[in-house]
């Protein structure tokens, strides 16, 4: 494999999709290479760097323009940055491509109905949106607004994990290849 640039492989989905649980197995496979890489995971995030903000359309915005920034930064320090957010509004997403470069801005879209996400939801932040507890819950309270034309769609209601991580990676060595 010729790795001619760093990239951000952006995963987008409804909460409890998957994109996760294909960032790490992506990025198990990547440092595999001994490419530099790191994910940056919305719940992570959120715990540090985003810590101040909420989940208003404002927060939300915000959340999502400080990942991208550093994804870019990321990127022309040399590392694949893999970023798992819900990231649920097609503009969100446009102005991340804008800051990180449309040439390095791989996004794959982890594709499961609601109901898939809600029985696979570990964390019952599903149940606690539909009681009225977790308000400005994607895919509940919120909208989320699929893309138009990811690079990738994953349909991970019908692929397995290893299914999906398998498609993903393969996607992602063309990619890099360009």
């Amino acid at each position: 494999m010729s790795y001619k640039h760093p990239i951000t492989v952006w995963i987008t989905g409804l909460p409890a999709s998957g994109k996760t649980t294909l960032g790490k197995a992506l990025q198990g496979r990547i440092s595999q290479l001994k490419i530099p890489v790191v994910l940056l995971d919305g719940d992570e995030v959120r715990k540090g760097l985003c810590s101040d903000l909420g989940f208003s359309p404002a927060d939300r915005t915000e959340n999502i323009r400080r990942v991208a920034n550093m994804a870019a930064l990321l990127n022309s320090q040399g590392v694949v940055t893999i970023c798992c957010f819900v990231s649920p509004l097609i503009s969100m997403r446009e102005m991340a491509r804008s800051i990180v470069g449309s040439k390095n801005f791989f996004e794959v879209f982890t594709d499961a109905p609601v109901e898939v996400c809600q029985s696979r939801d570990i964390k019952g932040n599903y149940s606690k949106a539909i009681n009225g507890s977790l308000p400005n819950f994607t895919g509940i309270s919120d909208s989320y607004e699929a893309p138009m034309n990811p690079s990738l769609r994953l349909n991970t209601a019908e692929l397995s994990e290893g299914e999906a991580a398998d498609i993903l990676y393969d996607h992602f060595l063309r990619w890099v290849d360009k």
